[in-house]
């Protein structure tokens, strides 16, 4: 490999297209100026079809995990009721932000791999009427578990009216959202993930529903404070100091997006999630996740006759190639390819034909080729 190659397909941070880059690096502006109310007033409408919303959406200075906790903190309080859905590490998290502010938390617990059953969420909120609002996570980066969120929106709000948040942050910008269409009252994302970025920003939209929830919530705040966003995004504006280069990026990599169009970046991500899975599946190794069950932006692979660390390893230090390792309980035993925002398919043929050289050397005997043959043959029936 070449010193200071580097192959990025873990699920975040992900690559960065060379005109975001560019876009990133102009000079900087006043943030109260003109130039950024300009800017800001370019932006705003071109995320809404992201989203899949009418809303404006909120963008705040700070890590996705800003986002969830904001989510958090803006509609409920101390002492309220809440339903968690915990299909990986990134639902868990939302446990330990509803603890931080002493929420009362009701842990539904799906086993990781698997997608949550709308059904059973529906039986649980029939049995808890005190419940408030609904956590959930739309694409669980742990496990690539995309979990059936239409479906979820759809059980929960025919017999309640608690809210349904959503973190949307390894999948939002690479797969399908229609936020007001399907009923999602806040949804969050991050930068670093399908949106081509670095880390930095989050955005959150906000239903009209949710509003109403959070101009009633008398919960102290000041960063993470929703109403201060809305206020000032009616004037594109921010309460705080934006992150002024990452907004050029943002600019740049939402010009990228509707020049290819939602519907085929949808499709593109679909096509890699199709070619990766058959690539493994023609090299007889098991992954973590059911078809069904699998998100178009992570790929979770469980070996079963290798170390899944050792392959990390040769394939950083012999390729320049980083993936991801497991989280928790999944730590030493599964890998994940991410394959989202700045990734096309020939990226995903080169990383399998990578993989298959790697296993040689960690001793897993496959047939070279293989893997990427049948991904090839995806790659052409999917037609991109």
């Amino acid at each position: 490999m070449l010193p200071d190659q580097t192959i990025l397909r873990i699920p975040g941070p992900t690559p960065i297209p060379p005109s975001v880059q560019q876009a990133m690096s102009q000079p900087m502006i006043g943030h109260r100026n003109q130039e950024t109310k300009d800017l800001l007033q370019t932006i705003k409408p071109n995320l809404k079809p992201v989203f899949g919303t009418e809303q404006d959406v909120l963008i705040l200075a700070g890590s996705g995990t800003a986002g969830l906790e904001a989510a958090v903190v803006n509609t409920v309080q101390p002492g309220d009721e809440v339903l968690i859905i915990v299909t990986g590490a990134f639902g868990d998290r939302f446990v330990q932000i509803c603890s931080e502010y002493q929420i009362t938390s009701h842990r539904y617990d799906v086993a990781w791999g698997e997608a949550v059953s709308p059904e059973a969420i529906k039986a649980y909120l029939a049995q808890h009427p005190e419940i408030k609002a609904v956590f959930a996570t739309y694409c669980e980066t742990s496990t690539g578990v995309l979990n059936p969120i239409p479906e979820l929106a759809k059980v929960i709000h025919q017999q309640t009216d608690v809210l349904f948040i959503v973190d949307g942050v390894s999948c939002v910008g690479g797969v399908q959202t229609k936020m007001d269409t399907w009923g999602i009252d806040i949804l969050v994302t991050g930068s670093q993930k399908a949106m081509m970025l670095p880390p930095g920003l989050t955005f959150a939209a906000v239903s009209e529903r949710a509003w109403h929830v959070i101009n009633k919530n008398e919960r102290p705040s000041f960063y993470l404070d929703f109403k201060r966003y809305h206020d000032q995004s009616a004037n594109n504006s921010t309460p705080f100091t934006p992150a002024l280069s990452l907004l050029f990026g943002l600019k740049q990599a939402l010009a990228m997006m509707e020049e290819e169009g939602l519907d085929h970046v949808y499709k593109r991500h679909q096509t890699m999630k199709d070619m990766a899975r058959a690539a493994f599946r023609a090299l007889n190794i098991p992954l973590l996740t059911t078809d069904e069950a699998a998100s178009p932006t992570v790929t979770a692979v469980k070996p079963d006759d290798f170390d899944p660390e050792a392959l990390r390893k040769v394939l950083k230090n012999d390729f320049g190639l980083s993936i991801a390792g497991g989280q928790k309980h999944l730590k030493g035993n599964i890998f994940r390819i991410g394959h989202m925002g700045y990734c096309s398919p020939a990226d995903l043929l080169q990383t399998i034909t990578i993989i298959e050289i790697a296993l040689h050397k960690v001793g897993k005997m496959v047939e070279l080729g293989k893997g990427t043959k049948a991904a090839q043959e995806t790659l052409l029936k999917g037609g991109n």
